[in-house]
């Protein structure tokens, strides 16, 4: 190997910027973050982008280290034989290794009309494209959020707050993540915002037009304008780069996040699926695998043995508008427990968060190794779903239900 190693990441994303810092602990390393953006979107606030309330953007420089070269590009297919990455500006980025973190956006919807007439969020562009159409129509305008994970959550009570007359159409419950104690809390907030919300098997889209939505129980709802919060897709850049990948499209690695194809290739975050094992896509997780990501490939360096994924959850937190919020507590196997903090602490706790994630990247690029999350002790749940999957007992795990 060369006396300096080449490290290309693809995705300056919360795992992506996490693994970039990190690496710069060696002098002897170059990193090379390859993004399509020129900005670090705080993905997290993209609700309140749709909102107005925030831009969901944070510049590069306030939370990437400095010996860390941004190329804004996109990656279109990686050449793992010749080592390098094709970016679609022309021209090639060699590497040693690469740190793979693509992340994920909106999955395509399957139900008709969804895609010609409803606003997905799930990406920057995506929630820019519909700030200025709610900016047009008029404050009367019927508003049907679709999808009750925590995004469809967070939008339809940041819309509502802003006075909009809002529907949450949940498909199933609200909020299947939550505790049923924790349920009722969300259900009382969205109801004092004014939110209508409709759950139960029977409030499943089966089609969506130009100004309204028809449920599976016959019910048409007027919509002048539909947001779409429902599913996950990753990019097919694995796919199209012959790369191993689950039917989803994430890498397919080891638990050190090593691609089971090429040891010089590493995944982290909502594209890495490790063991075919995949995390709960959140930043929760993206943080502490880009630092793990980045621990395997200076390890790979120095000649030593990569750890293995030791990752625990705490917690979801969802914002119901900016004076209203809940911290849903979880065991280390990320189920959600009967204990929450709502109301204006639990507002107070989730805008910590947000705030948090940009301070510990930051911190990371003044101090690449300070990072110590991703080994807090917690892997024994994972460590069992690992033996049943060898021992055949358990089933592919399928994609998250909502954003």
């Amino acid at each position: 190997m060369n006396e300096n190693t080449d490290v290309v990441v693809i995705g300056g994303g919360y795992a992506g910027v996490m693994a970039a810092n990190r690496l710069t602990q060696r002098g002897d390393v170059t990193v090379t973050l390859v993004n399509p953006r020129p900005d670090f979107v705080h993905r997290i606030r993209l609700h309140q982008l749709v909102g107005g309330t925030d831009t969901a953007v944070v510049g590069y420089r306030e939370v990437l280290a400095e010996g860390v070269r941004l190329v804004v590009d996109s990656v279109t297919r990686i050449d793992s034989a010749g080592r390098a990455v094709e970016l679609a500006g022309g021209g090639t980025v060699g590497y040693d290794y690469l740190v793979y973190a693509v992340g994920s956006g909106s999955a395509d919807p399957s139900v008709p009309g969804a895609a010609e007439f409803a606003y997905p969020i799930g990406t920057f562009e995506e929630a820019g494209r519909l700030r200025p159409v709610l900016d047009a129509a008029p404050a009367t305008a019927a508003v049907t959020v679709v999808g009750a994970g925590p995004t469809g959550i967070e939008t339809a009570a940041e819309l509502s707050e802003a006075g909009r007359a809002v529907t949450l159409v949940c498909g199933g419950v609200l909020g299947p993540y939550l505790h049923p104690r924790g349920r009722r809390s969300v259900a009382k907030r969205l109801a004092k915002l004014g939110v209508t919300v409709l759950d139960g098997p029977g409030a499943k889209v089966t089609a969506v037009t130009r100004d309204a939505v028809r449920l599976a129980d016959g019910r048409t709802l007027s919509s002048e304008v539909t947001i779409w919060t429902v599913g996950f897709g990753v990019p097919d850049l694995a796919v199209r780069s012959g790369l191993s990948a689950d039917a989803l499209g994430r890498l397919l690695t080891d638990e050190t996040l090593t691609s089971v194809d090429d040891v010089r290739i590493i995944a982290a975050g909502d594209s890495a699926a490790p063991s075919g094992l995949p995390l709960r896509m959140s930043c929760q997780a993206a943080m502490p695998m880009g630092a793990r990501a980045a621990d395997t490939v200076l390890a790979r360096i120095a000649g030593e043995r990569p750890e293995t994924l030791n990752q625990s959850f705490a917690a979801q937190c969802i914002s119901l508008g900016r004076a209203d919020g809940i911290f849903q507590f979880a065991n280390r196997a990320d189920v959600a427990v009967w204990f929450n903090i709502d109301g204006r602490l639990g507002a107070k706790l989730k805008e910590a968060v947000c705030t948090g994630v940009v301070k510990h990247l930051a911190d990371e690029a003044g101090k690449p190794g300070a990072y110590r999350l991703h080994r807090v002790s917690g892997g024994a749940t994972r460590q069992r779903l690992l033996q049943a999957k060898q021992a055949g007992q358990a089933e592919e795990p399928v994609a998250v239900a909502a954003l």
